[in-house]
This record gives C-alpha cells, sequence and structure tokens, in this order.
C-alpha cells in the first residue's frame, strides 16, 4: 500500500523562482493525483487544469480540495458524478497573474511621417509597456499553449512586431509635428495604448502601461535644425550672418585639408573670401561706430542692400550658402528695398 501511496499526488502547488516566468506546467513524474488532493494557488496565480486536451477547471488564489464539490467540470468529464472516487491524471499549468513591468519596444526601421514643416520625415522611437494576463484560459488557448515553460522575455520578443505598427498608426493619428514630440510624449502614449489593447484582447493580455521614451530624427534633419537654429540666433545682421557663414566653411576646410572643399575654400578664402569677411568687417565697424554716434541703427539704404545681395551671390557662388539660404536671405532683402 505504500508503494502505491507514493504514486499518488497529494499537494499541488507552484513556488516561483524565477520572476520572468508567466506559465509553468505541474511536474507530476508521470504519477497520478490523489482524490482529494490538496491545491494551493497563491497570489497573483491561477490554476488550469487540462483533461485529455481540454481545459477542464481553472482555480483561483485559495486552498482547494480536489473532490467532486470543487470539480464540477472534470467531474462531468470523468462521470465521478455517480460516486467513483479514484485517482485521476490531467496536465495542470499555473499562470502568474502579476504585471511585467519595463518591457522594451521599438521601431526597428523608421517610420515615415507627414510634418508641417520638414513635409516627410522618417522617425525611430523607443519605449517601455506593462503588461499582464487578465483571462488565463483565453491566454493558454490562444497564446501559450501546452509549452511546459513560458517566460516574459519570450512574449516581449513576439509582441514586438505588434507595438512597432501601432506606433506608426498613432502618429498618423495624432498629427503632432516633430519638433513638438517630447513635449507631446504622454499624450501620444494615450492614443497607442487603446490601439494595441484591441490586438492583446484576443490573447487574454492587458495592456496596463505604454510610454514613449525617446524619439530619433534623421542626421540630415537634425543637421538643418541646428543650422536653421544657428540663423535664428545670427537674426538679421547680415553682416554677422556671412561672417558666420564663412567661420563655419573654412573651419570644415581646415579639418579636410586634402579634400576638394578645402582646396576650393582655401583658394577663395585666399582670393574672394578674404574680400568679403573684410568689407563686412568695414560694414560692421561703419554701422557700430554710426549705432554708438546716434544711439539708433542706421537705416540702410539702397546701395547697401545692392551690396549685401552681390556678397550673398558670392557666398553662393563659392559653396558656402545653400541654395536656399541664398534664397531665404535674398527675399528679406529684396523686401527692404
Amino acid at each position: 500500500m505504500d508503494f502505491i501511496k507514493n504514486e499518488l499526488i497529494e499537494i499541488i502547488e507552484w513556488v516561483e523562482q524565477d520572476p520572468n516566468m508567466v506559465l509553468y506546467k505541474f511536474q507530476d513524474k508521470g504519477n497520478n493525483i490523489k482524490y482529494g488532493a490538496q491545491l494551493t494557488v497563491r497570489e497573483s496565480q491561477v490554476a488550469i487544469f487540462i483533461n485529455e486536451g481540454q481545459i477542464a477547471d481553472v482555480y483561483a488564489p485559495g486552498r482547494h480540495e480536489l473532490n467532486t464539490a470543487n470539480m464540477p467540470i472534470l467531474t462531468t468529464l470523468k462521470g465521478w458524478k455517480y460516486g467513483f472516487q479514484s485517482p485521476f491524471k490531467v496536465d495542470i499549468y499555473f499562470i502568474s497573474t502579476k504585471q511585467f513591468t519595463n518591457l522594451k519596444w521599438g521601431t526597428p526601421n523608421p517610420v515615415m511621417m507627414r510634418d508641417p514643416e520638414f513635409k516627410q520625415v522618417r522617425l525611430k522611437a523607443f519605449g517601455t509597456y506593462f503588461i499582464k494576463v487578465k483571462d488565463a484560459k483565453l491566454f493558454f488557448k490562444e497564446y501559450a499553449g501546452t509549452h511546459p515553460i513560458l517566460t516574459i522575455d519570450k512574449i516581449e520578443d513576439s509582441l514586438r512586431d505588434i507595438v512597432s505598427p501601432k506606433f506608426a498608426e498613432a502618429i498618423a493619428e495624432a498629427k503632432i509635428a516633430v519638433m513638438d514630440m517630447v513635449s507631446n510624449y504622454s499624450e501620444l502614449g494615450n492614443v497607442i495604448a487603446p490601439i494595441l489593447q484591441r490586438d492583446l484582447d484576443e490573447f487574454g493580455i492587458e495592456l496596463t502601461k505604454f510610454q514613449i521614451t525617446s524619439t530619433t530624427l534623421p542626421e540630415e534633419v537634425l543637421a538643418f535644425y541646428d543650422k536653421m537654429t544657428n540663423m535664428n540666433m545670427v537674426g538679421n545682421n547680415m553682416g554677422q550672418f556671412t561672417q558666420f557663414q564663412t567661420a563655419n566653411a573654412i573651419g570644415d576646410a581646415a579639418n579636410n585639408p586634402g579634400g576638394a572643399a578645402g582646396a576650393g575654400v582655401g583658394i577663395g578664402a585666399g582670393i574672394g573670401l578674404g574680400n568679403v569677411i573684410a568689407q563686412n568687417m568695414m560694414n560692421m565697424n561703419n554701422q557700430m561706430q554710426q549705432g554708438n554716434a546716434n544711439q539708433a541703427a542706421p537705416t540702410q539704404s539702397k546701395e547697401d542692400i545692392m551690396k549685401m545681395l552681390k556678397d550673398l551671390g558670392e557666398l553662393k557662388a563659392s559653396g558656402i550658402l545653400t541654395e536656399e539660404e541664398f534664397a531665404a536671405k535674398k527675399a528679406e532683402l529684396l523686401a527692404k528695398l
């Protein structure tokens, strides 16, 4: 009788050793479960009984005695309602229902979005989210299956392909400008969360938190933005602007003395650009002296404006000003005529 007794499982429980474990199959080692065995389900757990491939019973946290009184589905399947009290063989799975935090997501490829200032921009984004199993039966049927062990990192990997497209969808729906993105992370997260939840509902998973931690723009957009910032810092002073552009170009050439750009800028700096810089410095000194005398900046004459337009043309021809920068400053000067 001791031999028979040792073949029966009397206590069923799962003490989590790994905090990343989401699903764990109880190791019965091929033994039968004793009728009247004690099942302990702890807080943040549920236990699922599988009989011949079908979900027989689901147990919430608490202590349960396995008999016909509290196993209605399995009792019906086994025919125990007629008083048959023999050991039974089922597969038992424990599922963790706690909240799993700091799961990572990101866009593997840049997302194309429309922007009122830059028109079309490629954007990468990264962030975190929290999830929990809200429907253990649905989660087991539609997602986990019969794997003996399932960890959160496996779920995180599989959900990554779901999160990224939803971010792109939310970006299009929110219509937030690129430069306003950082100040609207929370708003974007609130837009994405319900869109993503619709996909997670079919797996019995609840999205408890979704947040964006960073966004990255392409290098060319960042460079353009930096240049626009520098121009705004210079303001409307054309002399300072041309000096700023010339100094940047000469500095770039110095860093690359062997390149064609370095040679071209070197020649220009020695011949044409030297004259431009000298002339602009003279103009600035004259303006400063005249300003100190009059306590106010003088009104630019038509001749001064035409001279500045000519200087702009030389800067563009030397490759220091881009076509866009030249056109913007030209329009600004012409408006003063």
